[in-house]
């Protein structure tokens, strides 16, 4: 009797774990509409790269002092350049433009060989960014050209400063400050930084799934992350809200805030001559306390669809949208759109349903917004680097049919592990998986962060053999290579 007990109860958990492997059909996502928006930015630009970086390395043999005079010269035209810019308006297609962009690239190799250029360099690069951005005020976002000029001048500038940066770790300059746009709301002082009620903090998370964020779209950006500031007008205590895949919507800190791993944060702040802050200057504050009432005042689940229409469900980027729209802001001027069939794929496969959506990257090209300061670790720049460039290089294997794999036997625990999530939620705790994750999704999670991890550490590998053998550190283009290397050695 005993063995045919044994025997009933293997017989059922046998046939569970069967069905608990089943696996259900992926969702199959539709395929980017045609025309002007669809289509990632692509630079095409690798001779360009590789010249740099030629002249880098002859910059480096050569006397700096020989080298200063001529370079300091070529960035007192570029501030010119700017000055000029400050004081006319200039469509996105002027060439004067052009002049910029080529111009800041063409100084980098010197100022990356001599270290006493590189503040002069750094304070440009924020003069470029605070011009670009004044002048973008009246350009049509919604055209591939123009955000394709914004996106080269503001992300390859950034990509310019951060590689002469690198081979000066110790002259890096950790808070780059903006425009002081001025503001009506509460405010406080955060690491240094005054912030206003309705200020937006744009974060860089240091794990591979914030470069996938970082790096999954049209235009690969440098942020996987957007908290909204609220400060007290009595207390003056700063507190984020903000939205993370594991609790949904939440309220934190300061000190909460910063001791979260963040590799960078970008604050931005609405311009002062929006008509709709002439109108109403305390707007961007009704916007956070509107945030700040909705988090207190019950859960709000994590939006994994990434449907930014959809109220009852917010991603980080909605939290700040959403108020704002209730006050009349729509921010990102320019929708960011998802359009490489590989990375829809690999997204769908993690719950993304809607590939026209708000990326937090994007939202530093919104004109509606200044830039009040820039922060970045110098500590983990290069590991920075190294992390988009395994990403780019994964996706690279995703547009030629890489999956996101997992072994199917471990479905079932996973399923398992679900059902014990659903539990400690309506108990109010977190549990394995996150609220509106599937097991097979948390699955991809783990497998993407297990091999972008061992790609990542190759690639470290790779950079320091490349240093030992120039006396320098590799720059982003050769980090690429050696990350498509890498994933090419992968066993099968």
């Amino acid at each position: 009797m005993r063995r045919k007990i044994i025997w009933r109860t293997l017989g059922v958990l046998v046939a569970a774990f069967i069905v608990l492997s089943i696996p259900l059909r992926d969702v199959v996502p539709p395929a980017a509409p045609p025309g002007n928006a669809a289509g990632a930015f692509v630079w095409d630009q690798d001779s360009l790269w590789l010249a740099l970086e030629r002249q880098f390395a002859e910059a480096r043999s050569r006397d700096c002092g020989q080298l200063e005079a001529r370079a300091r010269s070529r960035m007192d035209g570029l501030a010119r350049i700017v000055d000029e810019l400050h004081q006319q308006e200039v469509s996105a297609y002027s060439t004067v433009l052009d002049s910029l962009e080529s111009g800041f690239f063409a100084l980098s190799p010197v100022v990356a060989a001599c270290p006493a250029l590189v503040s002069r360099f750094t304070a440009l690069y924020s003069d470029i960014r605070e011009s670009v951005k004044s002048e973008s005020v009246g350009w049509d976002l919604e055209s591939r050209a123009v955000r394709d000029r914004l996106y080269r001048l503001l992300y390859g500038s950034r990509a310019a400063l951060e590689e002469v940066l690198l081979q000066h770790p110790d002259s890096v300059v950790a808070l780059i400050r903006g425009r002081d746009e001025p503001s009506a709301t509460p405010s406080a002082s955060i690491a240094g930084v005054t912030v206003h009620s309705g200020d937006l903090l744009v974060s860089r998370g240091g794990y591979p799934t914030s470069a996938l964020i970082a790096r999954g779209s049209d235009y690969p950006g440098n942020f996987s992350h957007v908290a909204l500031v609220h400060v007290d007008e009595v207390t003056g205590a700063i507190r984020t809200i903000e939205s993370h895949i594991e609790i949904g919507v939440a309220i934190f800190s300061a000190d909460e805030y910063l001791s979260d791993k963040k590799l960078r944060i970008l604050v931005l702040r609405p311009r002062a001559e929006l008509p709709q802050l002439r109108e109403d200057p305390l707007l961007p504050d009704k916007a956070a306390e509107a945030a700040l009432a909705r988090a207190i005042a019950g859960h709000v689940p994590y939006d994994f669809a990434m449907d930014y229409e959809d109220p009852s469900k917010l991603f980080c980027s909605e939290v700040a949208s959403s108020v704002y729209s209730q006050e009349g802001v729509d921010l990102w001027m320019g929708i960011s759109r998802i359009s490489s069939p590989g990375l829809r794929r690999w997204l769908a496969s993690f719950g993304v349903r809607h590939f026209e959506t708000q990326e937090p990257s994007d939202l530093e090209y919104d004109p509606q917004l200044a830039v009040v300061a820039e922060w970045r670790d110098p500590s983990t720049l290069f590991e920075d680097h190294v992390d988009n460039a395994v990403t780019d290089a994964m996706l690279e294997g995703a547009e030629r049919g890489d999956e996101l794999e997992f072994k199917w036997y471990e479905l079932p625990p996973a399923r398992v592990a679900k059902g014990f999530s659903w539990l400690m939620q309506k108990s109010g705790t977190v549990g394995p998986v996150p609220e509106g994750m599937t097991p097979a999704a948390a699955l991809r999670n783990r497998s993407y962060t297990e091999r972008h991890d061992r790609l990542a550490s190759e690639v470290l590998r790779r950079a320091a053999f490349f240093r030992e053998a120039n006396g320098y550190v590799p720059p982003y283009w050769q980090l690429l290579e050696m990350a498509r290397a890498a994933t090419a050695d992968e066993p099968a």
